[in-house]
């Protein structure tokens, strides 16, 4: 039997089970990774009240293995790696972030998981500014570009990932990476590579892939209202909506796929896990019409208010895709 990773979303203080490989708790609070109750727990200030928060809870199929490297935690079985790590708050973000990606990257090649498939990135006051007038997010995006460039890219490519606001203090980051198998990077023919962006979007381009396709389950980027590398439809949510999830359908369609050797197609309705990023309150009911029309009735969807990369979009959409939905 092959080694599989699956994730699933359960009530923030609920018991995780003997399998569980990694629990990221978006709640109220935000810190340091640990381990508790040997399992590596990253804890995002994502909810405004813990009650509505909720955990991200990854499972493997055989026992996992964790520890700590450097401010780094983890933990692995024998195909699967889970890493969580954390850059306190800045005025400058360039030089952590390189150092906290050169350490994640380190890690990968001393446990011999060279393959990182997918991350996850929640920066503090992301369409701020920091101490040279930088907005926060290029900050970031300048030390993570400068780690892919000398420490991974040229290994295995750069992965899917999703940068994202947080209402904590510190960015909180982490990533799933495998050994053997072979994970597949996909662009969207209808966007411009995030990693060929013209200079205008910061002094580095940001360091993702728009999906990651390992075995028959899709990984989806952050995804947002843009074609090219422009935003499109400022100020509109419905219409900035249907541009993102038209781009996820095109990514993810038997075509794209298709153009870049991975066969078969899925569709937005095979998503299984989903998270939707909203910028305003006020926008919620209208985000949880679009989802639910747009996405399977059995499928986990999670609403969060966040700022989002740019300042001009108002929602950003994830997920993961498998077959098992197709016959519905």
């Amino acid at each position: 039997m092959s080694a599989t990773i699956e994730s699933r979303f359960i009530a923030h203080d609920a018991t995780c089970d003997g399998d569980t490989l990694a629990r990221i708790v978006f709640g109220a609070t935000s810190g340091r990774p640990c381990i508790e109750h040997g399992v590596p727990t990253l804890r995002l200030a994502m909810c405004d009240d813990a009650r509505d928060g909720f955990a991200e809870i990854w499972t493997s199929a055989g026992p996992a293995r964790n520890g700590c490297f450097n401010d780094l935690v983890y933990a692995h079985d024998d195909e699967y790696l889970f890493c969580a790590g954390f850059i306190p708050s800045s005025d400058r973000y360039t030089d952590a972030t390189r150092k906290a990606y050169g350490d994640a990257f380190a890690l990968v090649r001393e446990l011999n998981f060279p393959k990182v498939f997918r991350m996850w990135n929640f920066i503090p006051h992301i369409n701020g500014a920091n101490q040279e007038g930088l907005e926060v997010y290029r900050d970031f995006c300048r030390g993570r570009a400068i780690a892919f460039e000398q420490d991974y890219a040229h290994a295995s490519g750069m992965p899917a990932a999703t940068g994202i606001g947080t209402w904590g203090e510190g960015v909180g980051f982490y990533f799933l990476a495998c050994r053997a198998s072979s994970p597949r990077h996909i662009e969207n023919s209808r966007q411009t590579p995030a990693y060929e962006y013209p200079q205008r979007y910061g002094p580095k381009s940001p360091s993702f892939a728009r999906g990651t396709l390992l075995h028959e389950t899709l990984f989806v980027s952050g995804t947002a209202s843009i074609l090219g590398h422009e935003t499109v439809h400022e100020g509109d949510l419905d219409a900035q909506w249907r541009v993102a999830i038209g781009n996820i359908a095109h990514l993810i369609g038997a075509g794209n796929l298709d153009a870049q050797g991975a066969i078969g197609g899925y569709a937005p309705r095979d998503f299984d896990q989903i998270k939707v990023y909203y910028r305003h309150a006020a926008d919620l009911p209208r985000v949880t019409e679009l989802a639910h029309a747009a996405f399977h009735p059995d499928a986990n969807v999670r609403f969060l208010k966040a700022d989002i990369c740019r300042a001009d979009l108002l929602v950003e959409i994830e997920g993961i895709a498998s077959h098992r939905r197709r016959s519905d």
